[in-house]
């Protein structure tokens, strides 16, 4: 199963969220992530929706939303055409300094920030792609994770 990302333009009005986000339950369609976000005109929001499936599925899900009153413009977007990126937290358990030194040289390759330093944990924010974002937590998880919170994908096309 391939991740696809939407950029679905709707308009802002009450209760479209929830249209969305049924759609896909009633489907049977899971949603790995989903943002909303203002535009330049405050009349019209951008929703940026990860999807997992086939082509068949992506096809499916892009002619169900089409046909939501609201929804106004669906976009497939690609990673590496678009400009997108995540937030991502993970606290981490660093209860000496060998691990802490660790765990900080494993921030520096991938360009993450530790922004909280406790007496037994460390927290670690990135901001990236989607790919680079798995990629670290992949790479990270050989540490014991304490907790983790992603934003979900924001995105835009070039």
């Amino acid at each position: 199963m391939e991740k696809y990302i939407l950029s679905v333009t709707v308009q802002n009005n009450a209760g479209v969220l929830a249209r969305v986000s049924s759609l896909f339950g009633r489907r049977g369609y899971n949603i790995d992530s989903l943002t909303v976000s203002a535009t330049t005109d405050p009349r019209v929001s951008r929703m940026s929706i990860i999807v997992q499936g086939d082509q068949a599925i992506l096809e499916q899900i892009i002619k169900q939303l089409l046909k939501l009153e609201e929804v106004m413009r669906v976009d497939h977007l690609l990673e590496e055409e678009s400009c997108c990126s995540e937030l991502v937290f993970v606290k981490l358990r660093a209860e000496d300094g060998g691990m802490r030194d660790d765990i900080r040289q494993l921030c520096s390759l991938y360009d993450a920030r530790i922004v909280e330093s406790a007496e037994n944990s460390l927290i670690a924010e990135l901001s990236a792609v989607p790919s680079r974002i798995d990629a670290f937590l992949d790479v990270i998880s050989n540490f014991e994770v304490l907790e983790m919170s992603r934003s979900g994908v924001t995105a835009i096309e070039k």
